[in-house]
């Protein structure tokens, strides 16, 4: 065999940095050479393009082949023989490159919107033949290398072209749609990483598997648009929140596929009178004990309900009978499994290399460096890719106070301080404004949340006034301060009375969402019905009040799956909700009380029209603590539309109760939480009360025990 010169010896040993240099066709004086690396094969000849052939030499028993074709040749097939096959097939290592010039230039810059149409896996036409165009970012890496089904998972087979910015990519003509690949990477200092699974990837394997697998997105059928306006501050908004897989469950415990979640859970949403569908993270992720949050796939709908296309339908499904589709997004953290993005080229690229900023002491995450243009796209990028490819009507973003902060559950010394010297994430805080602006800039009728727990200023206000740009906020306040009032008994709430009028002192600060989450029915908090004091009737008649106060409260409404049928247990992710419950009476008049307070809640202007704004509300009871009542005014934008909401959080009747309203006439009691029909006494005033002449209007009702009342004038 004739002497290789160094880079022939890159080529058989995987670590060549640049194989089109080496590979390929490459003109020597008056004739073209072509080398193919092709182990296992014993006979090679390449077939130029006007029907020419050419012997390729075996100069290496690995399979390094060279011979030459006429000068002149451009095009050329291989034609291989592999035992007693022959086989003919596209060189991968003879087509031109795939991201453009001005690709590069975005990407290198940062700012390029739509980098889930470059980057991954795309089927591709070029120079008249299908295959499927390979890209990864990894700069500091040596070599890169696509592994597959296609080419025996063996990293010496196809090496990638690096391109500028540290791009890799590759055309592979005989890689299809369904194939599963990773990426096999030798980092900066020559060693072999585990292989990675692609962070632009479009479907998975099902775990414990974590293959990436080629999908052809020309597949996917873009879902049907929500109604219009319906993330609107002046729309009723009323969120269910479900855990994809514990929702409901088959027979043997088993998952609903995507499939059948589209057949019952709209239209189920659609009768309890829900707005907005909100799904715990369906981004791919390794572990289903972390309910989605700690995901590792942020482009691929996890694949343990079915395909792509199958999630699509399911939106689809969800926007036929006019509910909204939002999605928990996590761009705060990202799990350190081996395939993932932790130390993905050898570095820490998305990460940052310091632990005391890239990794949570809480959770065991990393941290993604929102200093860095690559990750900051990577993110921004991914949020509009639910909204594009599957009309995803909003996302509501986990643990933005986690981001917000650098000493975020930190003890002293255990964190670094700003450029100034100060605790707040400056990068971080850039990304979700940049976030914000270009998601609303290209989907203005979408809407964003943020689950913040602090008191962070302008979380939902625009970036141009000094806020963050969120659509809305989580109000953890609110939540925490009434489910502690609720857990009281009766007897000792009018020492907290407090805990109820103060959210009200800051509520139109932002615009708020109202959330009932899982966060509240797990880890030992016990569900929602299972803090409620006293025996078994006083137990449901305080959940009927609270979720009643809920709905007569400012703000968005938001519950998680099973509050609604009053869940006895704490959440299980491994099990569906106790849909059995739905047997007993009192079971049955919570869901059958939702599903009115969701009716209500969307019939009533004064109701959800001026959510977020102050003129909006008056207090008219504030002061009767010893008998734990409170009443106030809700207010549309017509001046006669309002509705008076009044709650006893006490066991006992109150008759003759005076308020003062602002019209005279008659009101018309229009829900009553008491009602035989949710399990009450029936304790209210006959569908209708008459206000009493005096110095100004007045009336005097008859307020039910542990229950609330919503009126209205008569039009």
């Amino acid at each position: 065999m004739p002497k290789l010169p160094a880079e022939a010896y890159a080529i058989i040993e995987g670590r060549h940095s640049d194989p089109f240099h080496y590979l390929g066709l490459h003109p020597e004086g008056d004739k073209s050479v072509v080398r193919a690396f092709l182990p296992d094969a014993t006979n090679v000849e390449a077939v130029g393009e006007h029907g020419e052939i050419a012997r390729l030499d075996r100069v290496h028993d690995s399979g390094l082949f060279i011979g030459a074709l006429p000068n002149g040749s451009k095009h050329y097939q291989l034609r291989a023989k592999f035992g007693d096959n022959v086989v003919e097939f596209e060189d991968a290592y003879r087509f031109p490159t795939i991201l453009t010039d001005f690709d590069l230039y975005l990407l290198g810059e940062g700012t390029h919107q739509r980098i889930y149409d470059k980057l991954g896996a795309h089927p591709m036409r070029l120079e008249g033949v299908d295959g499927i165009g390979f890209v990864v970012l990894a700069p500091n890496a040596r070599r890169v290398s696509v592994v597959g089904d296609f080419n025996f998972w063996d990293g010496r087979r196809h090496p990638m072209r690096v391109r500028g910015a540290g791009y890799w990519e590759l055309f592979i003509p005989n890689a299809k749609p369904g194939d599963h690949y990773k990426f096999e990477i030798i980092g900066p200092h020559g060693h072999l990483l585990p292989l990675k699974s692609d962070p632009l990837a479009f479907a998975s394997e099902l775990r414990p598997k974590t293959a990436s697998i080629v999908f052809d997105e020309a597949h996917l059928p873009r879902p049907r648009p929500a109604p219009d306006g319906i993330n609107a501050l002046s729309a009723p908004m009323s969120i269910y929140e479900v855990h994809l897989g514990s929702w409901r469950r088959k027979d043997g415990n088993e998952w609903l596929t995507y499939r059948e979640l589209a057949e019952q859970l709209p239209a189920y949403a659609r009768d309890m009178g829900f707005t907005h569908l909100e799904f715990l993270p369906v981004s791919e992720h390794p572990f289903d004990g972390s309910w989605g949050y700690q995901p590792t796939g942020l482009y691929a709908p996890t694949s343990r309900f079915g395909s792509p296309e199958d999630f699509a339908a399911l939106i689809d499904a969800c926007h036929r009978e006019g509910i909204g589709v939002l999605l928990d997004w996590v761009p705060g953290h990202f799990p350190d499994d081996p395939h993932g993005l932790g130390s993905f080229d050898g570095t820490s690229l998305y990460e940052h290399a310091n632990p005391l900023q890239g990794r949570h002491l809480d959770w065991g995450t990393l941290i993604y460096n929102y200093g860095r243009t690559e990750v900051t796209n990577f993110l921004v990028s991914n949020a509009l890719f639910w909204l594009e490819r599957y009309a995803i009507d909003g996302l509501r973003v986990d643990a933005v106070a986690s981001m917000l902060y650098l000493d975020y559950s930190r003890p002293p010394g255990a964190w670094i301080p700003n450029q100034y010297g100060g605790r707040e994430n400056i990068e971080a805080i850039n990304f979700l404004r940049r976030f914000n602006t270009e998601l609303f800039a290209r989907f203005p009728q979408a809407t964003t949340a943020a689950e913040e727990s602090t008191a962070w200023p302008q979380v939902s206000r625009p970036v141009e006034f000094g806020g963050l740009g969120f659509g809305y906020k989580w109000n953890m306040g609110w939540m925490h301060d009434t489910l502690n009032y609720i857990s009281k008994d009766p007897i000792h709430r009018k020492y907290h009375h407090g805990e109820i009028l103060f959210g009200l002192h800051y509520a139109f600060s932002e615009n708020f969402i109202l959330p009932l989450s899982h966060d509240e029915v797990v880890h030992g908090k016990r569900s929602i019905f299972g803090r409620m004091p006293g025996d078994e009737w006083q137990r449901f008649a305080n959940l009927r009040a609270y979720y009643s106060f809920m709905f007569g409260h400012p703000g968005k409404k938001l519950l998680f799956m099973g509050g609604e049928i009053a869940q006895s247990r704490e959440w299980n992710h491994d099990q569906s909700l106790d849909w059995h419950l739905l047997e007993y009476k009192y079971h049955q008049g919570i869901q059958a009380l939702v599903r009115d307070l969701n009716r209500i809640y969307r019939a009533v202007p004064a109701l959800h029209q001026m959510d977020c704004d102050q003129a909006g509300f008056e207090w008219l009871i504030t002061d009767d603590a010893n008998r734990n009542v409170f009443a106030w005014l809700r207010k549309g934008f017509d001046e006669h539309a309002r509705c008076l909401v009044v709650v006893n959080f006490s066991p006992n009747v109150y008759r003759n109760y005076r308020v003062p309203v602002p019209f005279a006439g008659k009101w018309k009691e229009v829900f009553n939480s008491d009602s035989a029909h949710y399990g009450g006494t029936n304790v209210g005033n006959i569908g209708e009360v008459q206000t009493v002449a005096g110095k100004a209007p007045e009336l005097r009702l008859t307020v039910p025990p542990l229950a609330a009342i919503f009126l209205v004038p008569e039009s």
